[in-house]
This record gives C-alpha cells, sequence and structure tokens, in this order.
C-alpha cells in the first residue's frame, strides 16, 4: 500500500483544516514533511491558485501556497518522498514554461517529481491571468501533449493544434526519464485524458461506487495510477480500527495510491498521527523514533 499525505498548512479550505494550521509556517510544515520522508509515505502535496476572488474565497479558501517555492525549500528537507502538485493549472502556462520550472524542481529534488495538472474551473482567475477559458479542456489535451513530449529533452520539438515549438533548448529539465503525469478531475472525460495522456488520475467529489465503475470501463493499463482520496481526516491514533476499513474500502475501489488528510491538533499530534498511519500501512519506515 502506498500512502500520500494531503499537505496541511500549504491549502485552508474553510472547514476542512486544522485550528493549528492557521499559525504554522514552513518550519512546522518542514517537521512534518521530514517525518514523513522517514516513515516512507509516498508524497506530499501542493496545490497552485494564483488569485482567488473574495466570494469565491469563502467556499475554496484563499491560502494557496505557490507549488514551487513550497516544494523547491522541501526537497532541501527530505530525500525520498515525491513531490505532487495537485494540480497545475494547464491553461495559465505555456507547456515550455512548465517543463523548465518543474524540471529543474525534478533536478534539485534528485529526480521526485509528480507533476499532477488539470484543466481549471474558475473563469474569474483565468480571465486575470488572460488565459483562454472557453475551449481549455482542448488546449489542455494539447498542453499535455506537448508535455510529455518535452519534459525529459534538453531540445524538445512539439507541433500539435494548440502549441508547436522546435530548434530550442531547456537546460535544465527533468531528470526522471518519464515524470509521471497524474490528471486532476471528477468527469470521464478527465479521466480519458489521464488514460490516454498521462500516467495517473486524480479523481475529487465522486464516491467510491461511481470510482470503481469509472475506472473500470476504461480498464488502464498495469502501471497506471489511480489515486484515491481517503475521505474524512484519518484519526490513527485514536480509531486505528475504521482507518484500516477505510484504507481496505479505497484499496478495492482501484485505488493504486491514497491520498490522505489527517486529523491533527499539532504539528507534534500530526507527527504522531503519521506514525501510527504508517504501522498501520505497513510502510518501509527508516525513521527510528516511529517507535516511540
Amino acid at each position: 500500500m502506498q500512502i500520500g499525505i494531503v499537505s496541511p498548512v500549504v491549502t485552508r479550505v474553510p472547514g476542512a483544516h486544522g485550528v493549528w494550521e492557521v499559525a504554522a509556517g514552513i518550519e512546522e510544515l518542514a517537521q512534518i514533511a521530514e517525518r514523513a520522508d522517514r516513515l516512507g509515505f509516498h508524497h506530499l502535496t501542493c496545490s497552485e491558485h494564483v488569485a482567488v476572488p473574495t466570494d469565491v474565497a469563502a467556499q475554496r479558501g484563499a491560502t494557496y501556497w505557490d507549488p514551487l517555492a513550497t516544494f523547491g525549500y522541501l526537497s532541501a528537507r527530505t530525500s525520498r518522498i515525491r513531490l505532487a502538485t495537485q494540480v497545475v493549472v494547464l491553461g495559465y502556462h505555456h507547456p515550455l514554461e512548465i517543463a523548465k520550472r518543474y524540471g529543474t524542481l525534478d533536478l534539485v529534488s534528485g529526480g521526485r517529481l509528480v507533476l499532477g495538472v488539470g484543466v481549471g474551473s474558475l473563469q474569474e482567475e483565468f480571465e486575470l491571468l488572460g488565459a483562454t477559458y472557453d475551449g481549455r479542456g482542448e488546449i489542455a489535451d494539447d498542453a499535455l501533449a506537448a508535455l510529455r513530449a518535452s519534459l525529459s529533452v534538453r531540445t524538445p520539438s512539439y507541433s500539435g493544434t494548440h502549441f508547436s515549438y522546435d530548434d530550442l533548448v531547456v537546460e535544465p529539465h527533468a531528470v526522471q526519464p518519464r515524470v509521471p503525469l497524474w490528471v486532476g478531475g471528477r468527469t470521464r472525460r478527465s479521466l480519458r485524458r489521464a488514460v490516454e495522456l498521462g500516467d495517473g488520475w486524480v479523481p475529487f467529489g465522486l464516491s467510491l461506487d461511481e470510482l470503481r465503475a469509472m475506472v473500470d470501463e476504461v480498464s488502464p493499463q498495469a502501471d497506471f495510477d489511480v489515486v484515491l482520496s481517503a475521505g474524512r481526516p484519518l484519526d490513527a491514533l485514536h480509531d486505528p480500527d475504521r482507518v484500516r476499513e477505510r484504507l481496505e474500502r479505497v484499496t478495492d475501489a482501484g485505488a493504486t495510491i491514497i491520498s490522505a488528510s489527517i486529523s491533527a491538533t499539532s504539528v507534534t499530534d500530526y507527527c504522531d498521527q503519521l506514525a501510527a498511519l504508517a504501522a498501520i500501512a505497513d510502510l518501509q519506515s527508516t525513521d527510528l523514533t516511529s517507535g516511540d
């Protein structure tokens, strides 16, 4: 079983974050990242929003740390945990901009980037950035194909419906021969996009039965990742049986990787919860303190 962590602190959606996170900063986040790294968790997450309208922030939240700056710091504090954007909005960037910036992150982290991408849905943010909102799905498809052709290449070349380039050097670039591309979304189209152009699917807002049925429809390759949420924050310290049941249900629904939110009251409690969850999931730990 592989379990990633929905990073605390970096995103604060109303009603979905701990009170302690409001006053927490990069050092608290780094302590958690270091512990998750040693305990054998698969990945940390960080989302992308540039500016959220005030009326939208009441529902989606207003706090979104920048993934590049955040992961650049955390990569220096960790050694093996993967750094997963969840998600970078494709329409906000030229594919080579993503290839250069996140390829550099892949380099400095020693090949630990997981590039989670999405089409985006916040029209006001598209308009603010001068990005095209109508037809963004088609543009995202072309951007994904361009990224697949360009991420790990010094002299990328691509010709598509929206992006075309040749005779260019992108240096540095990603050091992984194939950077995992996870596609976010909740529609059948997003799943098809993930199967055809990516390496994994990160759905949200769907029941486990719906997810199982949708994945069964497309029969993805064996190495395709289905990254499913564990649902409500897990409390492995105080309710381990329920946590085991939840992990089993999500795995039965087709998850190859589980993305977990953690119930905690402080940084110390969060780290203790990580140790308890790692023990339940039997993760490969290098943390000598995890049995305390």
